[in-house]
């Protein structure tokens, strides 16, 4: 078969240029989806739900989610969804499938709907970007930065006590990392003692020092408090200067949040456990974040992602997305950091949470210790392939996040806790 060409007139340079395509490059932008395997890779504290999809002209694509505490019920979301809608489509027609289960399924798609469709977004990119020959993120503008900084999270494995974590800091700033994010503030639900706010403000005092001023400390607050003990916390912290406070009310709590703003001025970070863009306009519109937070593999994958770099660029936010995945969905995440034009740092787990997780694929991400940035992608595609004899090594655990169990932050097994965070 002939190559096919397409013509450019140039009035500059009075030139007509004769761009020329390979039939084979033709034939691999139009591709059927065939099928898709759901594989299940555990860890004591987490569980990384990875989705292959395979098309009819070979080319496969992979897509992850870290579900949190519900994966039975989003690999069963997955099948549904994906036998409804993905098998059969082109991969291209990302607009299309998210329109199928954000609206046609009726009811809103919610944490489970959006997360299953994020690992079948993100896979499908995988498969524009390899039949193309192309990064990701050339298909979503280019290069817009080749540094994305990082910050570690995973690292504090310790009890509370501030000479520890401090040590375990000290070694988050050896790896090369220039931020760090922690929860100091043990398993407090809504209310803290002063006792307790006086050993959390203890343990951050006990990083500030180790660190040096210059290394930026993340608070975590995890969505835990009142809005009056948010106000209290922000206070008695406000010497760390911390990058931000993430989560200081619970997630949906406008008025609270618009409380703690009101008392504070220290920047404010969410995002994480909010899964459809409408759900943004009144922090957005009412200017109570500064930095948008929102989880690819949560939020529609990276098409989800992307549709939200204007938005937020438009209300002058920054995005730090939040990401406590394995390398596949780190990958998804810092293709659309590299593209951004508001991106401020992307969260890393796998240095410190697991660290054989990197081996289930072939170049995964990693952060550069000379900078404490990752290193910019150049495969087509995620880059990666996957190692599903390293994924059968490591069989689901049933883990999950206990929040309010006392020593959840050692991230250890954690799937015989209640949700009152006894056993």
């Amino acid at each position: 078969m002939k190559n096919e060409s397409s013509f450019a007139f140039s009035k500059e340079f009075n030139t007509l240029w004769i761009i020329t395509v390979s039939n084979e490059r033709m034939r691999g932008i139009f591709v059927k989806i065939t099928g898709f395997e759901i594989i299940v890779v555990g860890a004591p504290w987490r569980e990384l739900t990875i989705v292959e999809v395979q098309t009819d002209e070979g080319i496969t694509g992979v897509g992850e989610v870290r579900m949190v505490n519900k994966t039975d019920t989003l690999v069963s979301a997955i099948q549904e969804l994906g036998d409804r809608y993905l098998i059969g489509s082109d991969p291209a027609d990302l607009s299309k499938l998210a329109w199928n289960i954000q609206v046609a399924e009726y009811g809103l798609p919610g944490e489970v709907g959006q997360s299953a469709l994020a690992a079948f977004d993100i896979a499908c990119w995988d498969i524009l970007g390899k039949s193309l020959g192309v990064p990701i993120y050339k298909l979503l503008g280019g290069i817009f930065t080749e540094r994305v900084e990082a910050y570690a999270n995973g690292w504090y494995q310790g009890d509370r006590d501030p000479k520890i974590i401090a040590e375990y800091a000290s070694k988050v700033v050896e790896r090369g990392y220039r931020g760090l994010k922690m929860d100091p503030f043990g398993h407090a639900s809504a209310e803290m003692t002063t006792a307790d706010l006086r050993r959390s403000v203890g343990i951050l005092e006990a990083v500030r020092d180790t660190v040096g001023p210059d290394i930026q400390i993340y608070v975590e607050m995890h969505g835990r408090f009142t809005s009056h003990t948010a106000r209290r916390v922000a206070k008695a912290i406000e010497h760390i200067e911390p990058g931000w406070i993430e989560e200081p009310v619970l997630p949906m709590d406008v008025s609270g949040l618009r409380s703690v703003r009101n008392h504070t001025h220290l920047p404010i970070a969410l995002g994480e456990r909010i899964h459809e863009p409408s759900t943004l306009i009144p922090f957005l519109e009412e200017g109570l974040v500064d930095i948008l937070q929102v989880d690819t593999t949560h939020h529609a994958g990276i098409t989800g992602l992307q549709r939200l770099v204007g938005w937020s660029d438009a209300y002058n936010v920054r995005l730090a997305p939040h990401n406590v995945c394995g390398p596949i969905g780190t990958a998804a995440a810092l293709h659309v950091a590299i593209a951004a034009s508001n991106t401020k740092v992307l969260e890393h787990f796998n240095d410190f949470a697991d660290p054989w997780v990197h081996e289930i694929v072939e170049g995964a991400p990693y952060v550069n210790p000379k900078d404490g940035a990752f290193d910019l992608p150049t495969a087509p595609g995620l880059g990666l392939t996957l190692n599903k004899d390293i994924c059968a090594k490591h069989p689901r655990t049933g883990g999950r996040l206990a929040l309010y169990a006392a020593g959840w932050e050692k991230r250890q097994d954690a799937k015989n806790y209640d949700s009152h965070g006894k056993k």
